[in-house]
């Protein structure tokens, strides 16, 4: 009897001892969930301080925005009401879906801008002629990688926005090419040629464009484009750093600065899904030296390359061809007797005239 009774009092303890540990098990469980939790809400908290929801209006702008390829038929009318912040902010976002054309520009712009952003899109010479005749205030634009646009759309720009300071401009063979082609506009051509320094010019007249240009972001500038504008556009600071001195005594502004996004403070309250579903997204990566939907082919470069060459060399032809007219006919004059004679009486005529005289 006393042998079984050890035992059952064996067996009690030992289901008594596993009753306590499957207890203190479950205690360890619940008290590792409620840490766990407390952390998570800890981080949540922590991650969305500072945080503000976003407006309503950001909240309407990224439906339309995700949309704005179903209402471009008639968002000239539609945009008749929207303020002018809201009219860049779809700019920005159809630039970053690859919807922005003239269509778009000619029916969103409005005159209070100052700071326009069409890098990358399809907006041609007649899209930008018409911002510029109602955005004459224009102060900062980026029309790098805008493959559409020519001297005509380039040269309006910089002849009617008197207030331009920052321009980008390049980034693909194509816009290089035009930007090139551009370069004349920027130097200055004084009306008064009296003057003997650079100092004079802020009180001289421009005859063309581009007098107020300060800073230029030109990613992928060739050699002589570059010696050019330091030889003759002094005023002009290309692609400038970033310093805590500021370059040439001037801190270069923000906007001047190649790797902002010149429209990221306009949409930075969008959600970016708007324009993820496009496959756009908003880095300067893209004006890194890869291969984009602008890229021109093999024959283009070939042919561009020859008009450049050909365009640069044509006042050189011109010179030779009147040297060779020239030799000609000192040549012809030398060989033929009565060609010399006739010279040679005219000569003498002028020289008789002359004494008269």
């Amino acid at each position: 009897m006393e042998k079984g009774t050890a035992r059952e009092s064996t067996q009690t303890l030992t289901s008594s001892l596993r009753n306590l540990q499957l207890k203190d098990d479950t205690v360890k469980s619940k008290s590792t969930q409620n840490s766990i939790a407390s952390s998570l809400r800890s981080q949540f908290l922590s991650s969305s301080k500072g945080k503000k929801p976003p407006s309503l209006l950001s909240l309407c702008l990224g439906v339309v925005g995700s949309n704005i390829e179903d209402i471009i038929d008639d968002l000239a009318e539609i945009a008749l009401a929207f303020p002018p912040d809201v009219k860049l902010v779809l700019v920005a976002i159809a630039r970053r879906r690859k919807l922005l054309n003239d269509d778009i520009v000619i029916a969103l712009a409005d005159s209070s801008w100052e700071i326009l952003d069409i890098s990358g899109s399809d907006v041609s010479d007649c899209g930008i002629c018409h911002i510029v005749n109602i955005c004459q205030n224009l102060r900062v634009v980026d029309i790098s990688r805008c493959s559409k646009l020519t001297l005509t759309g380039v040269s309006k720009l910089l002849q009617l926005c008197h207030s331009l300071e920052i321009l980008r401009w390049g980034g693909c063979p194509r816009s290089d090419y035009t930007a090139r082609r551009c370069l004349g506009l920027l130097k200055p051509n004084l009306n008064d040629g009296e003057g003997e320094s650079w100092e004079e010019l802020d009180a001289a007249e421009l005859t063309h464009g581009a007098e107020s240009l300060r800073w230029l972001v030109w990613p992928k500038i060739d050699k002589d484009s570059q010696e050019t504008l330091t030889i003759e556009c002094p005023r002009i600071i290309v692609n400038p750093k970033p310093s805590l001195l500021g370059f040439r005594g001037n801190e270069a502004p923000q906007e001047a600065l190649s790797q902002f996004v010149l429209d990221d403070p306009i949409v930075k309250d969008i959600d970016p899904k708007t324009w993820v579903v496009s496959g756009f997204t908003a880095s300067r990566s893209a004006l890194l030296p890869v291969t984009t939907p602008n890229e021109l082919s093999m024959a283009e470069k070939f042919r561009l390359a020859f008009l450049e060459r050909d365009t640069r060399l044509a006042p050189k032809r011109a010179k030779n061809a009147r040297q060779h007219q020239r030799r000609a006919e000192r040549e012809w004059m030398m060989m033929d007797a009565r060609a010399k004679a006739l010279a040679l009486a005219s000569k003498a005529t002028k020289s008789v005239n002359l004494r008269n005289f």
